[in-house]
């Protein structure tokens, strides 16, 4: 099979965290932070060292190890909840903080305003600017669209949340572990994402990545192994956001990972961007093809359809006739489809990770091409 769903989650992982997750799941099944023996104070150095890796990679103060992306986003969405207030987000962004933001709609009255894209189909700054209200107390930007790959401008727009400040959030799903993110450069208060898709690691962990000083009340309730002689929920980062038994082997898997991305040879990020221009530029050229999204694009992914054909149409043909994996439909972005006209088609999305090769794009390519000319 060409795997070519990168984007919902890689495929291939490296040797090494296929080795740590067969490890911990032997040797590492105490309970972080929960006793003083010898295997629970081992449990809670994976995960201190884990929180460390964390943060030396994308220049967090503290992380909070979550279930998934998912989970991070609504822990920081609802955990800095205001009643009445107002949040600024835009039309790229992942139902995972749509959902969220008009949930709040219900509980607490608050209101969201969803930025469009300009003429070129990127986030212009100003236009974030300008959607800011006096209630505003917070920005939420989704880094790299899970459906056009479209990149935004998120330290322009850090600069927006802190001359105006504001709370600012970014979902980092699509772009730790292919570019360049740093909470410090961007000017982010949090930053979420699972290791999963662009780093190679583990499902069954999200990190919510927290600045110190940034403002978060817990949104579940339990056992954290710290403050224990209270009914009430510890409120301290991260310990007072982690109920419940870590996942310990997911930690050690992540700490892998993230040792593998950090010793990437050197040419494997341009070898990835170039692998990625060529898929799209030939996708580009073949008649009958629609590809959406032309500037400011993170290239491994791909988005398209094919004039006269249904996008799940479209993935059953390369699915069942070529032995190729493509993501078709709605991609959970139902803001961003609509910006598109493809709410009611949905597109074929396409992309690429570490281990995808020159002959399996030119195959895929090729593949496309006799979809469209049939």
């Amino acid at each position: 099979m060409i795997y070519l769903d990168n984007a919902a989650t890689t495929y291939v992982k490296p040797e090494s965290v296929i080795r740590s997750d067969g490890y911990a799941l032997k040797a590492l099944c105490a309970n972080a932070g929960r006793g003083s023996h010898a295997a629970a104070v081992k449990a809670a150095t994976i995960v201190y060292e884990g929180r460390k890796a964390v943060c030396k990679l994308v220049g967090a103060d503290e992380v909070i190890f979550g279930l998934n992306c998912t989970d991070a986003l609504n822990t920081a969405i609802f955990g800095t909840a205001r009643r009445g207030g107002h949040i600024v987000t835009t039309m790229y962004e992942h139902n995972s903080v749509l959902r969220p933001v008009s949930e709040l709609g219900k509980r607490y009255g608050t209101e969201f305003t969803a930025v469009s894209p300009d003429k070129h189909g990127v986030i212009d700054p100003a236009d974030i600017e300008r959607a800011i209200r006096p209630d505003t107390y917070m920005i939420i930007v989704n880094h790299v669209s899970n459906v056009t790959g479209i990149v935004a401008p998120v330290t322009q727009i850090g600069n927006i949340a802190r001359r105006h400040k504001l709370l600012y959030l970014v979902d980092g799903a699509q772009s730790v572990g292919y570019l360049d993110v740093n909470m410090k450069e961007i000017g982010c208060d949090y930053l979420c994402f699972s290791p999963h898709k662009g780093l190679h690691g583990p499902q069954g962990i999200g990190c919510l990545c927290v600045k110190n000083g940034a403002p978060l009340r817990p949104i579940k309730f339990g056992g954290t192994g710290t403050a224990s002689h209270t009914t009430e929920q510890p409120n301290d980062v991260p310990e007072g956001f982690e109920c419940g038994t870590l996942p310990v082997q997911s930690v050690f898997s992540l700490i892998a990972a993230i040792s593998c991305h950090n010793n990437r040879p050197r040419g494997d990020a341009a070898r990835l961007v170039k692998l990625g221009e060529t898929l799209r530029t030939e996708l580009s050229k073949i008649n009958g093809v629609r590809l959406y999204g032309k500037y400011n694009v993170m290239p491994t992914i791909a988005c398209f359809n094919i004039d006269g054909l249904n996008s799940a149409t479209v993935g059953d043909i390369l699915g069942e006739q070529y032995d190729i994996a493509v993501r078709c439909g709605l991609h959970c972005a139902p803001l961003c489809h609509k910006f598109y006209g493809t709410l009611n088609t949905g597109a074929v999305r396409a992309s690429l990770s570490y281990h995808n090769t020159a002959a399996e794009v030119e195959f895929f390519i090729k593949a496309v091409s006799e979809i469209a000319a049939r």
